[in-house]
């Protein structure tokens, strides 16, 4: 029965990550429920997430919305930070992880307002500054801790004018990109339960595919409102965190 609910708990939990990230909202509190310990969730969420984003980042491809040739450079920035993020936090207190959480997601929160863009742009993507060293911080940021990483990878891309659907197929390969190295490093120290991420993992497959086709209904206006939303979710879900901890 916990594998049937680990399934669900994939399902809709990747949908909501790729429509808006913030999957994580759902998955911790509710395998904490379950009664599962923290680091064996961290790991089966990062292998879970690895392998579904990389799924959803095919299927963007196979439907011709991105290619390899403005792709490319998004591993190796993602996957620098998140290595680099997975060795900082080793050295940082979890208390002072929150309040960065906090910080960047109240950022991105007010810049949205004042963001002309909503996913309505159609540029190529490139490097550049602005997105190279914005996927460092996010691949960092998700090395170090996590939460909100797809949200503020979604708000990246809407500041670089990419559309809707093109941002979700980048958001997944950074998210590959950067949970990768915490992926190997979880797998490395011998706290993955393989049942239950097997569990969860099929139900994130079947969640980022479900996300992937409601994405192409969604009007750009409505993304905004509803990336809002989820971020409002993220900072409660962490200031209460800091609190009860």
């Amino acid at each position: 029965m916990d594998y049937i609910l680990l399934y669900v708990i994939g399902v809709v939990a990747m949908t909501l990550g790729t429509l808006a990230g913030g999957g994580g909202l759902i998955t911790v509190p509710a395998m904490l429920l379950m009664g599962f310990p923290i680091h064996a969730i961290i790991g089966a969420g990062k292998i879970s997430t690895t392998v579904s984003s990389f799924s959803t980042f095919m299927t963007v491809l196979v439907k011709k919305r991105v290619t390899w040739k403005e792709s490319w450079w998004i591993i190796p920035a993602s996957l620098t930070g998140g290595l680099t993020g997975g060795f900082i936090a080793t050295r940082l207190a979890e208390g002072t992880l929150y309040v960065v959480a906090v910080i960047l997601l109240i950022g991105a929160f007010i810049i949205s307002f004042f963001s002309k863009a909503v996913f309505a742009g159609n540029e190529e993507l490139r490097p550049s500054k602005v997105g190279v060293s914005g996927l460092l911080g996010i691949g960092l940021y998700d090395g170090m801790f996590g939460p909100g990483q797809g949200t503020l990878l979604l708000y990246l891309f809407n500041h670089l004018r990419i559309s809707y659907m093109r941002s979700i197929g980048f958001v997944r390969l950074a998210n590959f990109s950067s949970g990768f190295g915490a992926a190997i490093s979880f797998i490395a120290m011998g706290k993955i339960i393989w049942p239950m991420v097997f569990a969860l993992m099929l139900g994130s497959l079947t969640g980022a595919q479900i996300g992937v086709r409601l994405s192409e209904r969604l009007n750009p206006k409505h993304v905004q409102w509803l990336l809002r939303f989820v971020t409002i979710a993220l900072i409660g879900q962490l200031i209460v965190k800091m609190f009860i901890e």
